[in-house]
């Protein structure tokens, strides 16, 4: 699949893009956490140095994790499995309403014309086997039409419009990939009032991102997971400050899908 002359690799502008990111987070370790979804149940043991033991059915291995408190009580984990390198799973967990959503990106073997390398599959589900309280997450309008800047490192800052339900608009404004944008598609997930996961899936080059934004104090945590130019695949920290831009209105009845 070709792209446009002077384009920029995965590798390219990953480097130092998880400046401004989150601190890990230790407070995890020793737990075990039982995670309930509708068609699967999977169990993680979390250990220190970012190790873990994973149980899904007869399936099970021990691999990477890092753990992030991105809101109070809850929890960005992203797992790195060793056998599996084109698949990465990010978890968000709150351990007070005990609310999950994962979020699966998967490198696909083939290229098509169109349709990006990366795919992505969310499932919602719930902590242990106790009651959820509060909201369960879920598709959200509310981010369309919010215009934002995500300051990634003094060499990082992007310029987002989230267009509709499906598609978001990009541009660099500092770094490697400065004067370079697209369109590309997009998730949209509440998962409680002003605490949103925003995923995108390109098409020029191989990569998808799952960002967890808090609203509340403007901060975005996230991961890319994608093929560099050699053909590695990599599954590679990020996070930003964020600062809002602006709001577009729409008349009822010509709001975008």
């Amino acid at each position: 699949m070709s792209t446009p002359a002077g384009w920029k690799n995965y590798e390219d502008f990953a480097a130092g893009i998880d400046t401004n990111r989150l601190p890990p987070t230790d407070a995890l370790v020793g737990r075990t956490l039982q995670l309930n979804f509708p068609d699967y149940r999977l169990q993680l043991d979390l250990r220190a140095g970012g190790q873990l033991h994973w149980q899904q059915g007869e399936a099970r291995g021990d691999d990477v994790y890092e753990a992030i408190e991105v809101a109070p009580d809850t929890y960005f984990i992203d797992i790195t499995y060793g056998a599996r390198p084109r698949e990465a799973r990010t978890l968000i967990i709150n351990t007070a309403t005990l609310r999950v959503l994962s979020i699966l990106c998967v490198v696909t073997d083939r290229q098509v014309l169109g349709v990006p390398q990366v795919s992505q599959y969310f499932d919602v589900g719930v902590l242990g086997g106790g009651a959820a309280s509060g909201m369960q997450p879920g598709p959200t309008r509310e981010l369309i039409g919010l215009r934002t800047f995500q300051r990634y490192s003094p060499r990082h800052l992007y310029e987002h419009t989230y267009l509709s339900s499906e598609r978001y608009c990009w541009q660099c404004l500092v770094g490697e990939q400065r004067g370079h944008g697209d369109v590309d598609l997009a998730d949209y997930y509440k998962f409680d009032d002003q605490l949103y996961v925003f995923t995108f899936r390109e098409f020029k080059i191989p990569v998808a991102s799952v960002f967890f934004f808090n609203m509340r104090d403007l901060r975005s945590t996230g991961k890319f997971l994608g093929i560099t130019a050699a053909g590695a695949v990599q599954n590679n920290k990020a996070g930003a400050f964020i600062r809002k831009a602006s709001m577009t209105f729409y008349e009822q009845g010509g709001e975008p899908v």
